[in-house]
């Protein structure tokens, strides 16, 4: 989930402050996760739930006290973040129930399955890294890459050694080539699966 920013300018002075807008992933999407991935998107829930709402609450109710709310830049922007919070509240909770929490290996891991880091090398001779995780949670490193995209949906199923065609590299990760597009195309060789392994308690 990226995060765009909104400004709006501070009272009393030319700068202006910046907030994030939150916004859910495109649905549809997988409600597949792994725990990693979930227990972070649990922590940002307590944590706007128990500390960031409280802290904007307090600040509106300070600002509303001033006077004119309708000119009373303070205040307006605290509402605003106070109607995005509660969004993003509303749509972790829901979303949360929904996920399916994937934490245990794969039966066959000399194949590619949700949460497998996988190895690609290319006609070069390079190679290049990702590992499958879900919607909700790829944007947490680079080397992540949504169940829902379309290298992540050519490379489940398959196994060690095997190629997959891929539309040539023009972004920071590859697509799947569909096959009424007039485009060059490079071949990619499975070298490496890997899990990680359950941490113990």
């Amino acid at each position: 989930m990226r995060l765009k920013p909104h400004r709006i300018k501070s009272p009393g002075t030319n700068h202006h402050l910046y907030m994030s807008r939150y916004r859910p992933p495109r649905p549809p999407s997988s409600p597949y996760i792994t725990r990693t991935g979930y227990d972070r998107l649990q922590a940002e829930l307590a944590h706007l739930w128990k500390v960031k709402r409280p802290e904007v609450t307090r600040k509106v109710a300070e600002a509303a006290a001033q006077g004119d709310r309708s000119e009373n830049a303070e205040y307006i922007y605290g509402k605003r973040q106070l109607r995005e919070i509660d969004g993003r509240i509303q749509f972790l909770s829901k979303r949360l129930d929904a996920l399916q929490v994937v934490d245990q290996l794969p039966p066959k891991r000399d194949q590619v399955f949700f949460g497998a880091w996988v190895t690609l090398e290319d006609e070069q001779g390079q190679t290049h890294r990702y590992r499958i995780v879900g919607a909700d949670e790829f944007d947490s490193a680079p080397e992540y890459i949504s169940i829902d995209a379309p290298l992540a949906r050519a490379l489940i199923g398959k196994a060690l050694d095997d190629e997959v065609t891929l539309a040539e590299q023009r972004e920071e990760r590859p697509r799947v080539l569909k096959q009424d597009q007039g485009e060059s195309v490079m071949s990619y060789v499975i070298t490496a699966i890997d899990y990680e392994e359950k941490k113990s308690h």
